[in-house]
């Protein structure tokens, strides 16, 4: 049994458990690896890179490119599996935003691993309806803006679209 600080002086008992282990070991493991902290993950003097990415994947449910013009730099470049090779913002635009917004609810971001202005993300998106899958992404920021996206995904199967409307 370990000891915690509660404040004024005061210690209180606590039990080791899994839970507490795990998470010592994957602070400790994130530390070796040179990963910082998403909270210490610094875009620049703003918004931290966690911060960006998210903005990123929440703007998705607002269905209005405003919200993504504004955080995607012009530079802006998308890579994916689906034939998407360094593709500039507006392709971008055509060819997935505007294809594919109809079908997404919203995202729930399962793991953002940030350090500097990179980020890996790992989540779970709801279709409108009610159907979900899981990609990867790998985000590089600069500044407060989005400027490079690479998706990676099992194929069309994982579209928005695919899962929405059941065509694997």
């Amino acid at each position: 049994m370990r000891t915690k600080p509660t404040g004024e002086g005061q210690v209180k008992p606590t039990t080791k458990t899994r839970r507490n282990v795990f998470e010592a070991g994957g602070i400790a493991l994130a530390s070796a690896l040179g990963m910082a902290s998403p909270a210490n993950a610094q875009a620049g003097a703003g918004a931290s890179t966690e911060e960006i990415v998210r903005r990123f994947y929440k703007a998705w449910e607002k269905k209005d490119w405003g919200p993504f013009d504004v955080i995607l730099a012009d530079n802006f470049t998308f890579t994916s599996a689906n034939d998407d090779d360094h593709i500039s913002k507006s392709a971008f635009k055509s060819n997935c935003w505007e294809t594919q917004k109809s079908y997404i609810h919203h995202f729930d971001i399962e793991r953002l691993f940030a350090q500097g202005n990179e980020a890996f993300v790992k989540y779970l998106c709801h279709t409108t309806n009610g159907k979900t899958f899981r990609n990867t992404e790998y985000v590089r920021t600069s500044g407060e803006q989005i400027e490079a996206i690479e998706c990676y995904f099992g194929g069309k199967s994982t579209f928005p679209s695919a899962v929405s409307t059941g065509k694997s």
